[in-house]
Parts: structure tokens; sequence; C-alpha cells
């Protein structure tokens, strides 16, 4: 044996090299397959043929970089096999190289127009490069060519669903099967599928059936997860991923979905770790660079995320659409709103009728009733063209705020009920169990407990915190105490439940916590908010809920504020209702549930509001506010322990981000047109008049 450990061997001619290099990879003996091909480039540099099969090694070895580079330089040779190039096209798309991958494709079929598999690899290309009706025609030459050929049928069918067809792809992955019914990578697609049409059940039943079938088959975990994701089982999401990565660490998909994941639990530095991980092996990754642009948008990098945005958009593939919308949505979030309207107007000149830019539009104006629009989404239902269920469910709420804001009442909750009642089969909710841990809660805060360790927290008079229902006032009052020079609003942090779900199991390991655990979970909050423009005098924490820790806040932070907002009970739950919560509000997509949880949580607040130390907390009503600007912005930003700055009247002008659903509201000066709105739409609120224990107005109940 030689230094290298490959067999010395007799002199052979070129072809015989060649042969016995073929012969030795098709055995399986790819080091031998290797050595033959080096030695036949020590003679002719740039062989075709040898550098076809070292490129087919490295691939089998997972070096794709290496590959491609093997690839392109065997198919500089004007006079190589179709099939070379149909390999470089197919390598060049895992890469996510799909322009390099559509031109190497379509050298292949014009080499070889009865190649199959140059065709199926070039429909493949052009559907991920949202090409779809090019990616159709391909694909449909490939089952005239091989009707029997089940991945021929499956890859079609990708391609219909991706063009809204989705009856169409659904018939063609069961072809499909028909034809392979162990077809691991079908039952991984028919999942994805299913998960559209909100046929969640037997989505989850179709990717882990693909697993069954095949272990290791990254999509099918990476779809188990997506279907997760959207149903809101977050955990259940990590566990698929973390399954993956184990078995697949450089899965780019893997490393998105995570770094998603971690954006939704706020942890967004490793998010932003995860996300440039996944950049760093596909630089040219559409979704990527999207995920990318969600995580730095979460971090207040807007310009930041706008680039990464931009770039997703201009990459060939799927998620240009959803990179344009997420590019206005900066905007909005920004209170530049013309911006937002040219963002959302380019997204549907690029996809006309764009379910989702139209959607998410919504909250840049107020409908008329002969506005355009509430046609245009009206059409996006009934099209034949089957909008998925995540997109029917943002037309239905978009709608819904568009007959609101005409005054058309039977029409608002037509939509309001069907996109309420298609968000809550998404998800496993129970009342009356969510009712009992909120009275679990509350008993534990005993006036023993408060008066124990009223000293024992961490001493910040930093943290403010404003907490309520959603739809209560919240952004308005943070809005008011942001617009002050000392004070920074921070939005919606997940830092305290953070903090606490690490400490331990709560309430109930409130029994066996010290000085020092208080004091401890109170500077582990201080730590990660440090960051958070450190100049403010005053960081406000604007979860609302929060509410669920208002008697733990006093014992870990015990210089800390709580400001409660208060609204209306009914037009608190009606502004619920009618708004399509990005977040984990689980009680607001039925009328019944939501006026239960409003009930228990008036309660739980009723029982805190006799232990809160009454110095560190301030009650603030939404009516009194809108009656009483001036002197409710006087009293917040006393009890804060500011001076009074005049740029907390002009709230409005105030240019921060805003990233909640009265992202729109914050941006106008006060109004009372949402005061007492529920009476209006009382008719249609009878579930939720009754759960609130509140009587029917005396004209509807005639």
């Amino acid at each position: 044996m030689n230094k290298n450990n490959y067999p010395v061997a007799s002199p052979v001619t070129l072809e015989e090299a060649l042969n016995q290099a073929y012969a030795h990879w098709n055995a399986g003996q790819a080091q031998q397959a290797e050595y033959r091909c080096l030695q036949v480039l020590q003679v002719i540099p740039h062989h075709p043929d040898a550098l076809h099969l070292l490129g087919l090694i490295a691939h089998a070895y997972g070096k794709l970089d290496l590959a491609i580079e093997y690839l392109r330089k065997a198919c500089l040779s004007p006079v190589v096999p179709a099939t070379y190039c149909s390999n470089l096209a197919e390598m060049c798309r895992q890469k996510g190289l799909l322009t390099e991958a559509e031109q190497a494709a379509r050298q292949a079929v014009q080499r070889e127009p009865q190649l199959v598999a140059a065709w199926n690899n070039l429909g493949i290309i052009l559907q991920e490069s949202g090409k779809f009706e090019a990616s159709l025609e391909c694909l449909q030459r490939v089952v005239s060519l091989q009707p029997d050929n089940a991945e021929a049928y499956n890859n079609l069918a990708n391609t219909y669903k991706r063009m809204g067809q989705l009856e169409l792809a659904q018939t063609a992955y069961q072809r499909a099967l028909a034809l392979r019914p162990d077809y691991a990578e079908v039952y991984s697609n028919l999942a994805y599928l299913l998960n559209d049409r909100g046929q969640f059940d037997d989505a989850i039943a179709a990717a882990q059936r693909a697993i069954d079938i095949n272990p290791q088959l990254a999509d099918a975990y990476f779809n188990l997860a997506q279907i997760e994701m959207s149903r809101m089982r977050y955990a259940d999401a990590r566990r698929w991923i973390d399954a993956l990565i184990s078995f697949a660490p450089q899965h780019t998909g893997a490393l998105t979905a995570r770094a998603q994941l971690l954006l939704k639990s706020d942890q967004f530095q490793d998010a932003l770790a995860y996300a440039r991980q996944a950049l760093s092996i596909a630089p040219d990754n559409a979704n990527a660079h999207n995920v990318l642009g969600q995580v730095l948008q979460a971090l207040g990098q807007h310009d930041e995320a706008g680039v990464s945005f931009e770039r997703a958009a201009a990459l060939p593939g799927t998620i240009a659409e959803e990179a344009l919308v997420g590019r206005a949505l900066l905007f909005m979030e920004a209170g530049r709103n013309d911006d937002a309207i040219a963002a959302f107007e380019r997204a549907l000149e690029r996809f006309p009728g764009s379910a989702r830019a139209l959607a998410a539009s919504s909250d840049t104006k107020t409908y008329r009733s002969d506005d355009p629009d509430i046609a245009a989404m009206e059409a996006a239902l009934v099209r034949e063209l089957t909008p998925t269920i995540s997109e029917q469910m943002s037309l239905h709420f978009a709608l819904g705020k568009a007959y609101l804001d005409t005054g058309n009442s039977d029409r608002a909750f037509f939509h309001l009920n069907k996109g309420n009642a298609m968000k809550r089969a998404t998800f496993s909710y129970d009342a009356a169990q969510t009712g009992a841990w909120m009275q679990k809660i509350s008993a534990a805060f005993t006036p023993a407990l408060m008066d124990k360790f009223k000293n024992a927290g961490a001493a910040s008079a930093r943290p403010v915190f404003i907490v309520g229902m959603p739809r209560s006032g919240t952004t308005l009052v943070e809005q008011i105490l942001a617009s002050h020079p000392g004070i920074h609003g921070a939005g919606e942090l997940g830092a305290l439940r953070q903090v606490i779900d690490r400490a331990g199991a709560f309430p109930d390991a409130l029994a066996h916590w010290d000085a020092e655990d208080f004091a401890r979970i109170g500077r582990d909050y201080l730590r990660h908010t440090e960051g958070l423009a450190p100049a403010a005098l005053r960081l406000v924490d604007k979860m609302p809920g929060n509410f669920l820790y208002a008697g733990l806040i006093p014992l870990i932070l015990s210089g800390a504020r709580i400001i409660h907002c208060r609204r209306d009970p009914v037009d608190t739950c009606l502004s619920c209702y009618s708004k399509h919560f990005m977040g984990e509000q689980f009680f607001a997509y039925r009328l019944d549930e939501l006026g239960a949880f409003h009930r228990d949580y008036q309660v739980f607040m009723e029982r805190l509001r006799k232990v809160l130390p009454p110095e560190r907390f301030l009650e603030v009503d939404y009516e009194v506010v809108v009656d009483d600007l001036e002197g409710e912005a006087r009293r917040l930003v006393a009890f804060v322990d500011m001076p009074w700055d005049d740029a907390c009247l002009s709230f409005y002008n105030t240019r921060r981000v805003v990233r909640t659903a009265s992202v729109s509201q914050v941006r106008k000066p006060i109004y009372a047109t949402s005061k007492g709105r529920w009476h209006r739409h009382a008719s249609q609120l009878g579930p939720l008049l009754a759960a609130l224990g509140v009587a029917q107005p005396a004209e509807e109940a005639r």
C-alpha cells in the first residue's frame, strides 16, 4: 500500500481508468473511484467525465460546494452528456443557486429533449423560483412521458400547491401514493397541504407516516414543525426541529425554523445567531433572509431588517410576497403610514390580488363602503384558486374590520365569526382550566406573603409594567409615557415570563422561595432589560398578560411600578374579537370564552388589588384618558416619579416603533369613537354579553 492507502496499480489507459472509476463507484467503492478520477485529471486536467464523477462522489460525502465546483468544470465542455448539466442543475438547486440551476437544466433539455430527469429537474427549479406556469408545463411533460412515474406526480402536486390549486395538488399526491404506497416524501408534502387546508390532525398523521417510512427524511420533520407552529404548539415544534438538527445540523430550513421558534419566545439574540448560521450555509436562501429580517425587526433594527426583506424579495423563490409584506409592516410599526401604503401597493403590483397584502394593509386606513379593496378581498375568498386556511383567516379578519369601519354590522360579524372560528379550530383551549389556574395564582398572594417579602426584591425604580386585557388602552398609555424624553417604551417584552419560568413552576414554587430567590429573579429581569435604552430613567414593559404576575412583581422588584389599564369590558372584548392576534391569545376566538376569561380576569385583579402596595400600583381607565388626556397623562408621569413634559400630550407625534395590534390607533390624536362602540353591534354579541353578565340593551332586546 502507498502512503495514501490506495493500492499500487499497474499502468492503464485513460479509458480503462475511467471505466474502472465508474465500476468502483457503481460497486460502492468511492475511494477507489476517486483515486482513478484523480489519475485521469493528472493527465487531462479538465476531463469532463472524471470531473463529473468526482462531483457525484463529493455530493455523496455531503461536500456540496466541492461537488458544484467539479460539475461546473465538467459542463464547460460543449459535448458533455445532458445528464451532466442536469446533475449540476440539481446540485445548484440544493445550494439555493436557482438562476444557475435553471440555466444548467435548460442546457440539459436543449441537448436531449427526451431526457425525463432533466425536465423533472427544470420543473422543480422553476417551481422553487416562483415560475409556476413554466414549472407546470415541464412537469406535465414528464407525466405525459412517464405516466407511471410517482415522483413526477409528487413534483406536479408541489407546483399545483404553490399555484393555490389545492384540490389538484391533493389529487396528484394521491396518484403518487397509489403508484408508490411507501413514498415518504409524498406523505410529507401531503401533510403540509392538509395543514394549509385546515385539516390539522390529518396533516400530523401524514407527516408522522412519512417519518415511519423514512426516519431520516428531513422535510417531514421540518413540515411537522411548521404545522405545530401554525397551531401555536411551540414545544412540539421545537421537539421536531431538535430531532431534525440532531441528524442534519446543516439543514437550512431547520436552522431558520429554530430562529423562528426562538423569536416566538423572545430569545432574540439566539434567534439572530441561528438565522445568520442558516445564511452562512446558504447565502442566497430567500427564506433565511426573510427570517433574518423578522429577527432584526424584533430587535428594533429596522433599517437592517428592511435590507433583509429587500434581499429576500429580490431572490428567486416563493418567499418574495411574504418579504414585501414584511417590509410594508416595518413602515407601519415605525409610524410611516404613507411609506407603508406605497410598500403594500408595490406588493400588490408584483402579486395582483395578494390575499396576504390586502389583509395586512387593512390597518393602514379607515374603509369606506366603495373601497375597491373590500371587493378584492371578498373575491379572493371565493375565487377558484382557494386561499390557504391562514390566508382565509386573515381575509375574514380584514373584512370584519372593513365592515366595522363602514357600519355594516351584519357583514362584519359574518366575517369575524368565520375568521375566529377558523383560528379557534387550530388549537385546544380549556376556559374552565384557565379560570382555575388564575384563581390558584391570585390565592397564592396572601397579605402575609406580601408583607414578609415586601423588601426582598432587587431595588430598581427603572421598570414600569403596564398590564391588563389586550385592547384595553395599554398601548395608548405606553405611548403617552414613551413620549417623555426620560422614559423608554420597550413594547411587549417576554422577559418577565422567561425569568419566572426559569425559577420554577409558577405559582407552586412560591411556597419554597426565600428572600434571596425573589431577589435573584428580579436581578435576572434587570439583566435581561439593561441593554434596552440604558440611558432611560424608566423602562416601560407593556406586556398585557403580565397581570398574571402582578402579585409577584413587587416581591422581585421592590422599586417597580405597575399600571393597570381598564376599559369597558364589552368594548374590550369586542376589540379583541375583531383582531387576528399573532401571539397566544387563546381565549379571544369565541365570544363565550372571551367573556368568561374577562370575568375571571376581573375577579383576579379584584383580589390582587387588595394586597398590592398602593404606592406602586395605579389603575387607569381608558374612557377617562379619552375624556381628560392632560389630567391622566400628568397622573401617569407623576406616578412614575418623573417631571412633567408637554410631549406626553402630543403622543401621536412620537416617532417610535410600535409592535402591537394598536399600531395604527396610537398614531392619531385621542378620539372618542371607540367608547361604547359595542352598543352598535349588541345584537351580534349575545354569547359575550351572557358570559359577562351584561344585559342586552333595551332597543336590541326588542
